[in-house]
């Protein structure tokens, strides 16, 4: 019996994959995104609702950190959650915290640090550590994200380049904002961010990822929260998102899947 085509094959396996995992039942799920995610996991939304019948509702909020809307502190006052989708390293401590399911981890995607200025500036040539250093020290200000890049910027990255004293007084953490959105309004001259966190915004140039050097890759993970309401719908999501019918968007938005 001849074997279907590649792309027919992929077809077959999304199908049968969400066949399997869809309930009689159409589900809501509630779904925490962190940024690094956000952009692939809306991309796909719409096509998983469709193919199983199930809602999503879903809010966003960084991996770690002490600001309102972080995915932590969304879990400390008791919202509703079947999904967590954030840095592999900060579920980790969720499972460990008892707020989210231990063996429930599936990692979806690397993600790498990008810079980016504002619209029409001048390009700065970051591509090796000599034209990265220069930039840096160049630049009036520069803004970088409370979340999982911020927090190896602040604390490892400048120090390993030895420019601490010089960068962190010009440097500035931002909070509940995506940063490209600050660099858009032209409130910092350099931006730090997950590249699929800067991808998708307007008003700015990407220059690209930072000189592997220093480059940090952040896996990004989904996992079941402590208290699911829908356990089963929520697994069929997480699969959905590790499947190769996933891989494409996690490409075109800036991530890189994680090969199985």
């Amino acid at each position: 019996m001849p074997m279907p085509k590649p792309g027919r094959r992929l077809l077959l396996l999304a199908a049968a994959l969400l066949a399997l995992a869809a309930p009689a039942a159409a589900a809501e799920i509630h779904v925490l995104t962190s940024g690094g995610l956000t952009a692939a996991y809306r991309a796909l939304a719409p096509e998983f609702e469709k193919a199983t019948g199930h809602r999503l509702v879903t809010a966003q909020g960084a991996s770690m950190g002490s600001a309102p809307d972080a995915i932590p502190q969304r879990l400390a006052r008791d919202e509703p959650a079947d999904v967590l989708l954030l840095a592999g390293g900060a579920l980790d401590r969720l499972i460990a915290e008892g707020k989210a399911m231990p063996g429930s981890r599936t990692d979806i995607a690397e993600s790498r640090i990008g810079m980016a200025v504002r619209a029409g500036a001048p390009h700065p040539d970051i591509s090796t550590m000599e034209g990265f250093r220069r930039a840096l020290l160049a630049a009036k200000s520069i803004a970088y994200s409370a979340s999982a890049s911020g927090v190896y910027i602040e604390t490892e990255m400048y120090r390993r380049m030895g420019l601490a004293d010089e960068l962190m007084p010009k440097s500035r953490k931002i909070f509940s904002e995506r940063v490209g959105s600050v660099v858009a309004r032209g409130e910092a001259e350099l931006g730090f961010q997950q590249i699929s966190e800067l991808l998708p915004i307007q008003g700015i140039d990407f220059l690209g990822p930072i000189p592997p050097e220093v480059q940090q890759v952040t896996v990004f993970s989904a996992g079941l929260a402590a208290h699911a309401r829908e356990p089963e719908a929520a697994r069929a999501l997480i699969a959905f998102l590790a499947s190769p019918t996933a891989r494409e968007t996690l490409r075109r938005t800036g991530l890189d899947p994680v090969q199985r």
